[in-house]
């Protein structure tokens, strides 16, 4: 009998690892048919990256293992039920301990008042080699926690199929690629993208930009993001619970909806773009916060245990300041402008238009880099709240389109 059962605690091993292999496999072929035929405009953009462009191929091989490794193992398993979650504290307590000791370093260095700066460095050189070390070792278990509580919670809502929740809730915490955004100049269009290396200097960026607008007449923007949803999950390490579980739930909406409808049509235009994003913004909220309500309680925001206390009277909102400078208000009449220069074919009028209001966001306190047909082409496709902001007039992109992508999560 002894036997028996290891040899089925073998054979389940294997069938898991084989599950996993699959569903990766799968998700590498689906990824691998989005990607932009050679030629053309897509050909000389990335002729121009190709120093600088990150390597997903090498990421989620490495990535895969990983998971692989972890899967099989599953060691969170053998964790008690309160450990999990003191355990991911722990870790996001360990990345900011890395980046104090960090940014410690980077002043011993650069403090023209040190006489010997290696020397000095030199015991918090030694202190962050250790907490790299121990985050380094922290890091796996901490995700395979999150991955579990995910699952959980999809379970919870009811997002599984006959108890497995697809595709498995994989990520892995790393530097996020930056993100080459292309749109032409006479409308507002995401055409493409390219991912290029994390930490790219703001020279570098601009360098790149003034390039592609004078070689190839076309408008573009280099834009940091909080995570990508190839798969695994690509996820920017942070230190914020409530961030990062909102995050992971994100992005892992994005690759539910690559297995529907909604996902597949993607790219086909601007306003099922939209959809899809603002689909995984509303859900990766509410299941961010569904995470913390079960795991982490301590760190559900102050304004959402009002908001669920009946007993407390509804606090009176505040008269707005009518001198106050109102972003995304702001930010839409931009959009709306542009909109309107660029439909009557005055592209450099629309082009300074947003040079002028870049400089008006700039005054208020809000420093963007560049404000072009780029800019709103990535950032108008995120409209979850009211008042259009980057995405401009609500027709096509607003509640109802909202709605529809709720009702695609439940597979309508």
């Amino acid at each position: 009998m002894k036997i028996m059962g290891q040899v089925t605690r073998i054979l389940r091993s294997a069938w898991r690892i084989t599950r996993l292999g699959l569903v990766l496999l799968g998700a590498g072929f689906m990824l691998g048919g989005a990607a932009v035929p050679p030629g053309g405009l897509p050909a000389q953009v990335r002729a121009r990256t190709r120093e600088i462009a990150f390597d997903f191929s090498a990421w989620t091989a490495e990535a895969a293992f990983a998971k692989l490794s972890g899967w099989a193992l599953s060691m969170e398993r053998f964790l008690a039920p309160q450990t999990g979650p003191a355990l991911v504290l722990e870790t996001l307590e360990q990345i900011r301990l890395v980046r104090q000791l960090q940014t410690e370093l980077l002043l011993i260095v650069s403090d023209p008042a040190v006489e010997d700066p290696q020397a000095a460095a030199g015991p918090v050189r030694q202190s962050l080699g250790d907490a790299q070390a121990r985050l380094d070792a922290l890091t796996p278990l901490a995700e395979s926690v999150l991955q579990a509580q995910l699952t959980d919670i999809l379970a919870d809502a009811g997002l599984d199929f006959m108890g497995q929740v697809i595709p498995p809730t994989l990520f892995r915490t790393t530097d996020v690629p930056m993100s080459l955004v292309i749109s032409p100049r006479e409308r507002i269009e995401r055409s493409f993208d390219v991912s290029l290396h994390a930490g790219l200097s703001a020279e570098v960026m601009a360098a790149l930009e003034d390039q592609i607008f004078a070689d190839l007449d076309q408008a573009s923007l280099v834009v940091p993001v909080g995570g990508i949803g190839i798969y695994p999950t690509m996820v920017m390490q942070s230190t914020n619970i409530v961030w990062l579980t909102e995050v992971i739930a994100h992005e892992w909406v994005h690759n539910f909806l690559t297995l529907r409808p909604l996902g597949i049509n993607y790219g086909t235009s601007e306003t099922l773009r939209t959809i899809n994003e603002t689909t995984a913004t509303l859900a990766g909220v509410e299941l961010g916060l569904m995470i913390l309500e079960k795991y982490y309680p301590e760190h559900v925001p102050p304004e959402v245990h009002l908001a669920q206390t009946d007993a407390l009277p509804p606090r009176p909102e505040p008269e707005p300041d009518p001198d106050a400078f109102d972003f995304r208000a702001e930010m839409r009449i931009t959009r709306v402008e542009v909109d309107r220069l660029l439909a009557e074919g005055q592209i450099e009028e629309a082009e300074h238009y947003m040079e002028a209001r870049r400089q008006l966001f700039w005054q208020h306190g809000f420093p963007i880099r560049k404000i072009n047909q780029a800019y709103f082409a990535f950032y108008g496709a995120y409209n979850d709240g009211p008042g259009g902001g980057a995405a401009g007039e609500d027709d096509e992109r607003g509640p109802a389109a909202q709605d529809a992508g709720v009702l695609a999560m439940r597979g309508v």
